[in-house]
C-alpha cells in the first residue's frame, strides 16, 4: 500500500533529525520543516495508528521497522537525486528543492535505472 507524500516526507524528516539528535520530539519535526505544531501533531497520531511510528510517554518519536523502510528509501533518492542533479550543473538549492519533490513520484523501476546509472558512471559497477 502506497502512502501519501507527506507522510512519506513526516517518515524522512524523523530519520534526518534522529541522525542529528538523540531523540525527535514533535516540536523538532516543526522546526525543521516549519509548519505548525498542530498540523504536525495530527500527522504524528495518524502514523502512529498506522504503525508507522511509536511515540512514548514522554512524547519521544522512533519509527517502526515499516516507517524506517520508508524514510530511508525516501532519503536514499532524495540524496542521489540531488547529488546527481547537482554534478549535471544544477544549482545545489534548485538540486535539493526538485529532489524532494521528485523522490515521492518515481517509480521504483525509474529510480533503480537512475541508481544504476549514477554508480556506473561513478565508476561503482554495484547498484
Amino acid at each position: 500500500m502506497r502512502i501519501q507524500e507527506s507522510a512519506e516526507m513526516y517518515l524522512e524528516t524523523i530519520l534526518v533529525l534522529s541522525k542529528r539528535n538523540p531523540s525527535v520530539r514533535s516540536v523538532d519535526i516543526a522546526a525543521e520543516l516549519n509548519y505548525k505544531k498542530s498540523s504536525v501533531s495530527v500527522a504524528m497520531k495518524n502514523l502512529r495508528e498506522n504503525g508507522y511510528i511509536r511515540v512514548d510517554a514522554d512524547g519521544f518519536i522512533t519509527l517502526e521497522q515499516k516507517g524506517r523502510e520508508i524514510a530511508e528509501t525516501m532519503l536514499e533518492r532524495h540524496t542521489l537525486i540531488s547529488d546527481w542533479l547537482t554534478r549535471l550543473g544544477v544549482s545545489r538549492d534548485t538540486a535539493i528543492d526538485d529532489a524532494c519533490r521528485m523522490e515521492h513520484i518515481i517509480s521504483a523501476e525509474s529510480f533503480k535505472a537512475i541508481k544504476k546509472h549514477v554508480l556506473e558512471t561513478d565508476g561503482q559497477k554495484d547498484a
